[in-house]
């Protein structure tokens, strides 16, 4: 019976690693065609250079696609790329375990980082209205707490992404009966970006996401950078409608290209024509600080995407923490390889020789 058990478990792991590849595989060709309908076919000894690496280098040929469109957008094939399934599948188990899901349970953020980085000022959890000192708070108390806020304001359900689960409210028509049934989730203040982000999109506050890394040695590195903004109809940024721009990550610059979601090149914001040359982060300083502070809080999560923005006082805002899969097929792509002193590409003889754990 035992082994009938192990035998079903282990035929139930195949045909979900399967599904995994073949979900990536679809996603990737079909960016690929994007730029290719632009750009032309990808050069056919770039896809051979991808074939042999994901082969040969990191295990499996499955983990080719992704590598195409890396170099599609590069022209060159580059060693040290981390494909995002490869990711997903090999890097975040090993790496993280399940403690990368902790970021998406809004309320623990406060034992994290003291929430004093964080726009939290209330969390609804399992039936409870909890204040960032998780005193439990009565209906009464909290719409007295939601008073004292600004008019504008933000629930995020836990497990919100892709700009899905996020609610901008106004106070004066707020009902608590109707917000509890968005499920457990987190009221954030609304966030005045500063006059830079204002400037490339005025109507949702736009988004800098820093990928971070803590190596072996405790020393958190930052590995990767960029600037995330909504379009014109957004009341926030969305991954189905947002543009991205690749920051350098040493100096706050902007990279002269950003990207629609079909990842295809443009010198300035479709609505807005803020241009993206020559444009630098205002205190991009604080930003790496603030990073490296907060990850050490975290070093079990050896790998976090970091969303953040400053407000018009000058503040660093951390909007939200991503510790599971954080995206990092769009740095690698434009910035990469951003990980390859890191070892990850021998991470997959480990994973083969105990899938299971």
């Amino acid at each position: 019976m035992k082994k009938i058990t192990k035998k079903i478990k282990e035929i139930q792991i195949n045909l979900s690693d399967k599904l995994y590849h073949s979900r990536h595989r679809k996603r990737a060709l079909k960016v690929l065609k994007n730029i290719e309908s632009v750009k032309g076919k990808t050069n056919k000894k770039l896809i051979t250079l991808s074939d042999e690496y994901a082969k040969d280098v990191l295990g499996s040929k499955k983990f080719a696609p992704w590598l195409y469109v890396y170099s599609a957008i590069s022209e060159k094939f580059k060693e040290g790329w981390i494909p995002d399934n490869y990711y997903g599948r090999i890097v975040v188990p090993k790496l993280k375990g399940n403690y990368g899901d902790i970021s998406t349970y809004n309320s623990l953020t406060t034992k994290l980082f003291k929430c004093a980085d964080f726009p939290n000022f209330a969390y609804f959890t399992n039936g409870l209205w909890l204040s960032p000192e998780y005193n439990v708070l009565s209906k009464k108390e909290i719409l007295k707490t939601i008073h004292n806020e600004e008019s504008r304001l933000l629930y995020k359900t836990d497990s919100s992404s892709k700009g899905k689960g996020v609610y901008f409210l106004k106070k004066e028509n707020l009902k608590i009966d109707d917000l509890e049934l968005l499920g457990n989730g987190v009221m954030q203040r609304y966030i005045n970006q500063h006059p830079f982000f204002q400037d490339i999109s005025p109507n949702s506050v736009a988004t800098l996401r820093i990928t971070s890394v803590i190596n072996n040695n405790g020393q958190v590195t930052i590995n990767a950078s960029y600037l995330r903004v909504g379009r014109n109809s957004d009341t926030h940024v969305k991954s189905n409608s947002h543009i991205r721009i690749p920051v350098n990550f040493n100096t706050g610059e902007l990279d002269r290209f950003g990207y629609t979601t079909n990842w295809l090149r443009i010198t300035e914001h479709p609505d807005t024509k803020y241009i993206f040359n020559n444009k630098k982060i205002p205190h991009f300083d604080k930003f790496i600080a603030k990073t490296i502070k907060l990850h050490k809080m975290v070093p079990f999560t050896r790998c976090i995407g970091w969303d953040m923005i400053v407000d018009n006082k000058n503040e660093i805002q951390v909007m939200e923490w991503n510790g599971s899969h954080n995206d990092i097929k769009f740095s690698e792509a434009t910035q990469g390889p951003c990980f390859s002193n890191l070892g990850w590409n021998k991470l997959y003889s480990r994973w083969e020789s105990n899938p299971h754990s």
